[in-house]
């Protein structure tokens, strides 16, 4: 269960102030799942993390999110909106299209008021001589079998994302860390060792096993026809949904405790109807 008490919401909103985009995104993780410990969220698959965080938006702002991106093409601003819930539904292949109904806010913030969304995950990869795909018996892992190679690896979560990106081999670090076995021939061997076709094939499995995990859109340009790619960050949308949120919230308590004299906690308690009925009285004044 998130949560979503005002109180709550704007000591995340807080702590967050001084945080990178990293930090910010596991505190909204936080918020998203209290019933899980802090250690244990950034080890969690980047899909699941995604769907957290999808959950806790559709719990605060609703299902519609208004979007804008910039057309790679001609440089036109494209705005749409995106229905969450709907968007979450088709979130089983990694790509979604746009057609003038959906996008991806680039850096830029909407309407707090009602936006929201969900993500799945599942699937596996297969064909040719290989196989591959999740294991359910070993939990988050996928198992790749290819030309004498038994490999298990862990889906990443993400502390792994970011550790390996301060490596100076990202692609080897991450393959260090996620790795759970690696076996040729019956002889086991290090995650180095691990040929090029191997490491593909690892990839694709993982992609088909956690997809929310990247979700990248392909939006048509209404006005010159170009697709522009971008990739969905839903940790930093969610944010700029909350910033918003959090000032316009503090504004209103200035005003309600300069009209009636009430502390922030006796504000913040009043359901958000009641203090906008609240908040009209002191206008009329």
């Amino acid at each position: 269960m998130a949560n979503t008490g005002a109180a709550e919401l704007l000591a995340t909103w807080e702590a967050g102030l001084a945080e990178a985009p990293t930090g910010r995104a596991l505190l909204l993780h936080r918020a998203a799942r209290p019933d899980v410990g802090a250690a244990s969220l950034p080890v969690l698959p980047v899909g699941e993390r995604e769907a957290d965080l999808f959950a806790l938006r559709r719990a605060l702002f609703g299902e519609r999110m208004q979007v804008r991106l910039a057309c790679s093409a001609c440089g036109e601003d494209m705005e749409f909106d995106l229905d969450a819930g709907e968007f979450a539904r088709s979130l089983g292949v990694r790509n979604a299209s746009g057609d003038g109904h959906g996008g991806f806010r680039d850096g830029q913030g909407g309407s707090p008021d009602e936006y929201g969304g969900s993500v799945g995950h599942g699937g596996s990869v297969g064909g040719g001589d290989s196989s591959a795909g999740p294991d359910p018996s070993a939990g988050a892992v996928v198992r790749v079998r290819q030309d004498g190679w038994d490999v298990s690896f862990r889906l990443p979560g993400v502390a792994d994302l970011t550790a390996a990106a301060r490596a100076a081999d990202p692609r080897a670090a991450l393959l260090a860390r996620c790795v759970v076995s690696a076996v040729r021939d019956g002889a086991a061997v290090g995650a180095g060792d691990l040929p090029v076709p191997v490491q593909r094939r690892i990839a694709e499995a993982v992609e088909a096993a956690d997809p929310g995990a990247d979700v990248t859109l392909n939006v048509g340009c209404p006005e010159c026809g170009a697709a522009t790619r971008a990739e969905l960050d839903i940790a930093s949308y969610l944010w700029t949904e909350l910033d918003a949120w959090a000032r316009d919230l503090l504004l209103d308590v200035h005003l309600l405790a300069t009209s009636y004299g009430w502390s922030e906690p006796e504000i913040l308690a009043l359901s958000p109807l009641r203090r906008r009925y609240y908040l009209e009285l002191c206008a009329d004044v």
